[in-house]
């Protein structure tokens, strides 16, 4: 949601019946040298998913931001497009911790202005409205990115979870606890379960998750296991 105007009428009106799921998978990002772009995404702490040759004469390079279900790519021989892309927007929950985030991690970050009638302000929205507050900053070939503070949907804007999809992941869930659990001292299940949970709707393999919920157990509840 880009507007800085929000209604009711903005929040409920649709445009039709809905249409077959189609999800945003990944944004094409131009850059002139693959390595210092790589080296970019690697400093923001996002998630490198690939970085290959499609092609003798392509590479493809993929980073995912953290909890987020669309990724980037950029590399060589994707994109015809030399112009730098501009408001890519990046949603937080708190818009101070992550534009702190980045400061530590040397990223140039605009300091933090919100929308308002007349146009743009210095500092957070007084009310601490979603959609309302933004910083920026750019990669190296100028891709502009936008933070915007989100704590509160517009409703609809959301899509609801498939029942049958949360069920498989419970029942894989339960399945890999099974083996941490014939081998674990006492321990509450839901802990393991909430960090294998948490790593795999961040896009962990089923084996990744299992190693992030074992360790999770041993830093957060002293319960370790030997596998």
């Amino acid at each position: 949601m880009t507007t800085t105007q929000l209604s009711p009428k903005t929040s409920t009106e649709t445009t039709g019946s809905a249409g077959i799921a189609t999800k945003l998978e990944v944004v094409t990002l131009p850059v002139a040298d693959v390595d210092r772009a790589k080296a970019f995404y690697q400093g923001l702490g996002w998630r490198l998913d690939i970085d290959f040759h499609p092609t003798p004469d392509s590479r493809g390079v993929q980073f995912t931001p953290p909890a987020s279900p669309t990724s980037i790519q950029f590399g060589e021989g994707m994109t015809t497009n030399t112009e730098p892309l501009q408001g890519l927007l990046l949603i937080v929950d708190d818009i101070e911790a992550a534009r702190e985030d980045l400061v530590r991690r040397g990223v140039d970050v605009g300091e933090i202005w919100h929308a308002t009638p007349e146009g743009k302000a210095a500092g957070l929205d007084p009310q601490r409205r979603s959609y309302y507050s933004r910083a920026v900053f750019a990669d190296p070939d100028g891709n502009e990115w936008q933070l915007q503070e989100v704590t509160e949907r517009l409703p609809g804007r959301v899509e609801p979870t498939d029942p049958a999809e949360l069920a498989e992941l419970l029942h894989e869930t339960a399945v890999a606890h099974g083996a941490f659990e014939a081998i674990a001292p006492a321990h509450d299940w839901w802990d393991w379960y909430a960090a294998y949970i948490d790593a795999r709707q961040a896009g962990s393999a089923p084996e990744q998750a299992t190693v992030a919920a074992d360790r999770y157990m041993e830093e957060a509840h002293s319960v370790v296991v030997s596998r």
